[in-house]
């Protein structure tokens, strides 16, 4: 693939959990040549731009089974809405209802997209390519997603009902 290749198959596979911009994709592709895990070879053409072409190699297989094997720790928690959500005592009740209302429905959203878009991609992928196993994998992927967005929908809703249920003296 080229890098314009492979940023258009993050786009339609895996953008909703990792994605690349084309400005990281072709330092690394360079490193990966130069680690021996790629080769490059041009592909010239008249009417357009000439196209760089990358494949993997032997060390490059050897290098992605390694990768995946080693263990990853737990990625630490940085979001700046739950900071907002520490120091929301400070605001009035409906100020910090109206930001948890507002991510309630940016995480439903993700949702919809997860169970429509996404999960629609998943199978033609499969579908394309025959890739009954990987499918699999791709599947598993997005299953966490839709429970990651169904336990922000569900933490929002409980939040709201209980700031709600508060007297506004406190």
């Amino acid at each position: 693939m080229t890098g314009y290749d492979l940023k258009q198959h993050f786009d339609h596979s895996i953008y909703y959990f990792w994605n690349a911009k084309l400005s990281q994709i072709y330092p690394t592709l360079n490193q990966m040549r130069e680690g021996g895990w790629l080769t490059m070879e041009v592909d010239y053409q008249e009417d357009r731009p000439n196209r760089k072409v990358y494949h993997i190699t032997e060390a490059g297989r050897g290098e992605l089974h390694r990768w995946l094997q080693e263990p990853v720790d737990m990625a630490p928690v940085r979001d700046a809405f739950l900071i907002k959500i520490f120091f929301g005592g400070k605001l009035e009740k409906e100020e910090i209802l109206a930001q948890i209302r507002r991510y309630l429905m940016l995480h439903q959203e993700q949702l919809a997209a997860y169970q429509e878009i996404v999960q629609q991609a998943v199978q033609q992928n499969v579908e394309a390519t025959g890739m009954v196993r990987e499918g699999v994998f791709w599947g598993l992927t997005l299953e966490m997603g839709i429970r990651y967005e169904q336990g922000w929908i569900e933490w929002c809703e409980e939040a709201i009902e209980k700031i709600e249920a508060m007297d506004d003296d406190q």
